[in-house]
């Protein structure tokens, strides 16, 4: 019979072996071929069970918009980020001003990116946040030549661990580019390595831009 504490077992199994985040319908389709299979409440219960137990060790359980995912605390990332001696992902001004527009004034089309930056976007940087799953084509303006209408994915939030756009910080509290350029450059905002990813740790000045930056 599966009671709670096994179902909390079965999550927590499940979601470490995952590859990605995992939605609670997502962890309901592990049960369909048990005799018993847990209703949706009863893994959701599951699931702020485990978020509770977690919350004060060092891996912790997070909802983001792709679903629940186990992360290292933020405390200990210096520590493990030493397991993997890769260099981090270096990006550009171009490339973190570019993101930052799609991402607070979506959909918005590559011209618009281009009148807002005052400059010409360069196509890998639209190329690479595709490739990453970071932006798709949401649609076409109603405009002549119908140009393409970029957005950002579940994917994108998931990596900057956030559950929605809402949870965007305020333009308002968005400063200083260049120390969001040399943080990125220093460190991953998320480095994912096997089953769990690392929340790398980042303070205030290492928002996105404002709209007065780009």
């Amino acid at each position: 019979m599966l009671n709670a504490e096994m179902i909390q077992h079965i999550i927590e199994g499940t979601l470490f072996a995952a590859e990605k985040p995992m939605s609670p319908a997502q962890l309901l389709a592990v049960f369909e071929q048990a005799e018993e299979v847990p209703a949706l409440s009863e893994i959701k219960a599951a699931l702020e069970a485990l978020t509770e137990q977690y919350s004060t060790r060092g891996v912790r359980l997070l909802s983001l918009a792709e679903g629940y995912v186990f992360r290292v605390c933020p405390d200990y990332a210096p520590w493990v980020s030493r397991l993997w001696e890769e260099k981090p992902q270096r990006y550009t001004r171009a490339f973190l001003e570019t993101l930052a527009i799609i991402a607070y004034r979506q959909p918005v089309t590559r011209g618009e990116i281009e009148s807002i930056r005052g400059v010409a976007v360069n196509p890998n940087i639209l190329k690479t946040l595709q490739e990453r799953e970071w932006i798709r084509v949401v649609g076409h303006k109603d405009v002549p030549g119908r140009p393409e209408l970029l957005a950002t994915t579940k994917s994108f939030l998931s990596y900057f661990n956030l559950e929605s756009l809402e949870a965007l910080p305020p333009l308002s509290q968005i400063h200083n580019l260049d120390e969001a350029a040399a943080q990125f450059e220093h460190e991953s905002m998320v480095v994912a390595e096997g089953d769990i990813a690392i929340i790398a740790p980042a303070d205030e000045s290492t928002e996105l831009p404002s709209q007065e930056a780009v």
